[in-house]
């Protein structure tokens, strides 16, 4: 990628190979696709279909009984992101969606599930939020009740990756309550083809991202395509965000890498009052806030990865400052590209004007920022 994976010891010589690889395969297969963002359906299965074909997919869709890498995961999403947040989106998904299942599905349906998506013959979506329950996972409406050899699914799942493009979703439903009335939820596997299964939304965002709403009205699905046991959703749930946060940092990474060296190229290039933008101290003051804080955002992306991939602890708070600090720092970093480039970084398409629009839902899905500050502090009381 850079000299930057060079000089850190989090990696193997596996990893700075995987790196260069990436770079490679990103300028071949993902820049040239990059700027087109019509038809995201079709343009996101073939990112699946390229990124299996590539044999990259594994590094995202964990397997059985072995830990994920997870310095693999933030290098490829980095890679990625640097290019195109579609892109990145396809590969994730594959892992969100299936995590889960990897974990705590019964063998039968997690074989299924997971050659097919590793394979890239399935697209995975992972089905938590609601309409009124967001961060407060607690919150969730949609029940599942035990009828028979099945269970019944009924409500609304809203802002779902992949909705309308998923062959399956990992969902998340009550299925009952604890002996002192708290809601249990229970993850299951669902078939896009299953009856009562419906998109009913697909929402336009401002970036070109496959979102939408979900709905199940009597949806039939069969007591062996649960997830785990019946009240082990919540649990699945965390434990699929806490692996995979870190590497929305990387995501980040990634985008404010791309707004760096586009500044650097418009700065060293363009002219105003007889000088190079890149000689007035005031862009070069900005040059040197956007790379300060771009390692400074990728040291604790790394850090927290390395930390999964090797400790035996749980790294919840490392993991979240990564996620708080690369989201927020690459939001910073592409809003300074944007004013370096001036009036061109207004330009609808322009590379800048593209990653300003994608960067913005970082720092809100997958836990938002001010979320991750209450993770944060509470891990850290913790440790007193």
């Amino acid at each position: 990628m850079d000299k930057f994976i060079e000089q850190l010891p989090f990696f193997t010589p596996e990893h700075r190979t995987l790196a260069a690889d990436m770079e490679s395969f990103v300028g071949l297969e993902i820049e040239p696709r990059a700027i087109e963002e019509r038809d995201v359906d079709t343009r996101l299965r073939e990112y699946v279909e390229v990124l299996a074909k590539a044999g990259a997919l594994p590094y995202a869709v964990a397997t059985p009984g072995a830990r994920l890498d997870v310095r693999a995961l933030c290098l490829i999403r980095e890679a990625l992101a640097y290019s195109s947040a579609l892109a990145d989106v396809a590969f994730v998904m594959q892992g969100l969606g299936t995590y889960a299942i990897s974990q705590a599905a019964p063998e039968h349906v997690r074989d299924f599930w997971l050659s097919r998506a590793v394979a890239g013959k399935a697209v995975a979506a992972f089905a938590l939020t609601e309409p009124d329950a967001g961060s407060d996972v607690a919150a969730i409406k949609t029940t599942a009740t035990r009828d028979g050899d099945a269970y019944v699914i009924d409500g609304r799942k809203r802002f779902i990756s992949n909705a309308g493009v998923a062959d399956f979703y990992t969902v998340f439903a009550r299925s009952g309550a604890d002996a002192n009335g708290r809601a249990l939820l229970s993850a299951f596997v669902v078939s896009a083809k299953m009856p009562g299964f419906s998109v009913v939304e697909r929402t336009a965002m401002i970036a070109a991202h496959p979102i939408g709403e979900i709905e199940f009205k009597g949806c039939r699905v069969p007591a062996q395509d649960m997830v785990g046991g019946a009240g082990d959703g919540f649990l699945l749930a965390m434990r699929t965000l806490d692996t995979f946060r870190a590497s929305v940092g990387a995501a980040a990474c990634g985008m404010a890498r791309r707004a760096l060296h586009e500044a650097m190229r418009y700065a060293t290039a363009r002219r105003q009052f007889g000088r190079l933008l890149s000689e007035h101290q005031l862009i070069q003051e900005k040059l040197a806030d956007m790379i300060t804080e771009l390692d400074a955002a990728r040291l604790l992306v790394y850090r927290a990865a390395h930390l999964q991939d090797t400790g035996t602890a749980r790294v919840t708070r490392e993991a979240s400052e990564a996620k708080l600090y690369a989201t927020e720092a690459a939001c910073r970093i592409i809003d300074n590209a944007v004013q370096i480039h001036g009036g061109a970084g207004l330009v609808r398409g322009s590379v800048v004007e593209r990653l300003y629009r994608d960067v913005r839902a970082l720092r809100i899905y997958e836990g938002t920022s001010e979320i991750q500050k209450l993770i944060i502090a509470s891990q850290l009381l913790k440790e007193q």
